[in-house]
């Protein structure tokens, strides 16, 4: 069976053959159709949309190969695994590979034999690699993750503004710039440093409306991290932590709690952190605790949930750290603990950035500034997150706002003692002293400073502590207060805070309370029914089976979506194999027999599965 598209296949044709869709979704065919007639494009889509397949197809259907510029070396072997399981020829060139396999793959090339190139910006920019380029038929130029241009954007890469060289060298071979977040900002940096001011600009919804939305305050962090996971048994799943030292104790801690973590961050053994990602994308219900190092290109369709334990830096950070969650479009979940420190912490790594420009660091205060109101709103988060792109939105019914509404409170008279008590103890201190300060507890440090003797001392004493740290907390978040770093973290009064302390502002404040994310079964697809579980779960462990002798991830034999549908349809021939979405010509080739043998040795094949 020729498995390789045939000379003049429309896209269309292509699509089925080859990937085993029946249709386009979203904007596809549009993006696909400017591509193949030669135009150039920046699309913006989010993560799970189908974005790879708006350069795989018309580097398929144009003449030459398409050339993928992808930052992680995991995205570029990711894909050519993949690829390689639906017959395409695909390859990659990267640090990996040593200097005979580098021209092996350069004489491929040359000769036509590759459909599908990936390389990384520097290897790119290499003369050598760049006089390979001029002398293959190239159909297309893809850059993938192109926020990497932008320096405002939270992936910065500098050989990313170099790319413009594409451009000025292969004039007439069209680029497709790809990202799944970008601000207005940061689509304006792309088009710039990339050269695509003719380009035509594809903006999907930025909604993924499978991911559940959830901010907690930060209280008992790791029985608040249990907690949720304890929910969530067999989940695979991501675990973010700022620092380095914290991902190698929260990992270590998860596998005492008899779970199964593994590590993830720059400063690991580099062997060690690769059979660590493998390990993660290969087997099911692994716990990934990393930095932001982890994770921007993993195809992993089947994360069912990200935590982080620490904030991000700006909406555009969390949305793609949280987008890795749920590819395959089954309800996952995005869950983040926030508190004081983290406004703290984030805000002084901003002060004290090192070579930056005060225009940078305005532009990070401000984008960390409407994270903060992500975290801090009482309405629904989706709404203001899609806001935040420039995409309007009502109440999602599936973020924790909404499904538990938050209580507001008029917190004028307690934001009023709460700056007075900074004031009056000489804006030296932190929050949890002048809590201590403000409740009246009688402790050794507030007696070595005589703050007992103060008029604030005891005077919210009707508030507990809990309550006290969410008035500090958001009052930092409004820009009301600030932190002096060479002062040890002490809290200081700013200009904004003038009016509420006059009392001519008044303030009203979530009340935090706490609370759970709900629990949801996530055993299997919605699409899998009680009768089909069984013969799903056979044919998860025939796939996992086809993995393990194949040395890669279960996903990129089928999708769970695809062994659902086999489940659900238990076909009884390769043509109605062929009919279920996700099986291609090769794959059918491939995997059809033994599927068909399987589901014949099922004792419900041919009764009403009703």
């Amino acid at each position: 069976m020729n498995t390789q598209p045939t000379a003049g296949a429309t896209a269309a044709q292509v699509l089925h053959q080859v990937f085993g869709h029946a249709r386009f979704r979203g904007a596809q065919a549009d993006i696909v159709a400017h591509v193949v007639d030669g135009g150039d494009a920046l699309v913006l889509m989010p993560t799970g949309g189908g974005k790879s397949l708006c350069y795989q197809l018309p580097a398929l259907v144009r003449d030459g190969a398409g050339i993928v510029v992808s930052p992680l070396i995991a995205l570029m072997q990711n894909q050519v695994d993949a690829l390689g399981q639906l017959g395409v020829r695909a390859a990659c060139i990267n640090s990996t590979l040593d200097a005979e396999q580098v021209r092996s793959v350069e004489q491929a090339l040359l000769a036509g034999d590759i459909d599908l190139l990936y390389v990384a910006p520097e290897r790119l920019l290499m003369p050598r690699m760049l006089a390979t380029l001029e002398r293959s038929r190239i159909a297309l130029f893809a850059i993938d993750e192109a926020h990497c241009v932008s320096q405002w954007g939270h992936d910065f890469r500098p050989e990313y503004m170099q790319l413009s060289i594409l451009h000025e060298r292969f004039p007439t071979v069209p680029r497709i710039a790809l990202t799944a977040t970008a601000d207005p900002q940061t689509r304006g940096e792309i088009v710039r440093q990339l050269a695509l001011d003719g380009a035509r600009v594809f903006v999907s919804s930025f909604d993924r409306p499978n991911i559940r939305y959830a901010i907690e305050d930060k209280r008992e962090p790791r029985r608040q991290l249990l907690r949720f996971l304890r929910e969530r048994p067999g989940d695979a799943g991501i675990v973010y932590c700022m620092s380095r030292r914290k991902v190698d104790e929260t990992a270590a801690w998860l596998n005492e709690q008899g779970l199964c973590a593994l590590p993830y961050h720059a400063g690991m053994n580099a062997e060690k952190r690769t059979a660590n990602q493998a390990r993660f994308l290969r087997e099911e219900g692994i716990i990934m605790v990393a930095t932001i190092a982890f994770g921007m290109g993993i195809d992993k369709p089947d994360v069912r949930f990200v935590a982080h334990l620490d904030l991000p830096k700006s909406i555009e950070s969390y949305y793609q750290e949280t987008g890795r969650a749920g590819r395959d479009g089954a309800p996952a979940d995005a869950w983040m603990l926030y508190g004081l420190g983290d406004v703290v912490q984030q805000r002084r790594m901003i002060e004290m950035s090192e070579g930056s420009s005060e225009t940078y660091r305005r532009v990070s205060m401000n984008k960390l500034d409407a994270l903060l109101g992500l975290c801090e709103t009482a309405g629904c988060r989706r709404v203001l997150l899609l806001d935040y792109f420039g995409e309007g939105g009502v109440p999602c019914g599936n973020c924790d706002n909404c499904l538990a509404p938050p209580e507001t409170w008029d917190a004028s008279e307690a934001a009023r003692k709460a700056l007075s008590c900074i004031w009056r103890t000489g804006q030296r201190f932190g929050a949890m002293h002048l809590i201590d300060v403000l409740r009246g507890k009688d402790t050794e440090r507030v007696r070595q400073w005589g703050h007992e003797r103060l008029t604030v001392f005891g005077l919210g004493a009707d508030l507990d502590e809990h309550t006290w740290r969410g008035v500090f907390r958001q009052l930092a978040a409004l820009g009301c207060i600030r932190t002096d770093h060479e002062a040890w973290g002490a809290l200081q009064l700013t200009e904004t805070s003038r009016p509420i302390l006059k009392g001519e502002r008044s303030l009203h404040l979530r009340r935090n309370r706490p609370g759970a994310t709900p629990a949801v079964s996530r055993r299997a697809p919605a699409e899998v029914s009680v009768a089909d579980q069984a013969l799903f779960e056979r044919l998860k462990a025939w796939r996992s089976e086809q993995a393990r002798q194949q040395g890669v991830p279960a996903y990129v034999i089928f999708h769970d979506r695809t062994l659902a549908a086999i489940a659900a349809r238990r076909p009884e021939s390769l043509d109605e194999l062929a009919d279920v979405d996700g099986v291609g010509v090769r794959k059918l080739e491939r995997y059809g027999p033994a599927l068909l043998d399987l589901l014949g040795s099922d004792p419900n094949m041919g009764s009403d599965p009703s």
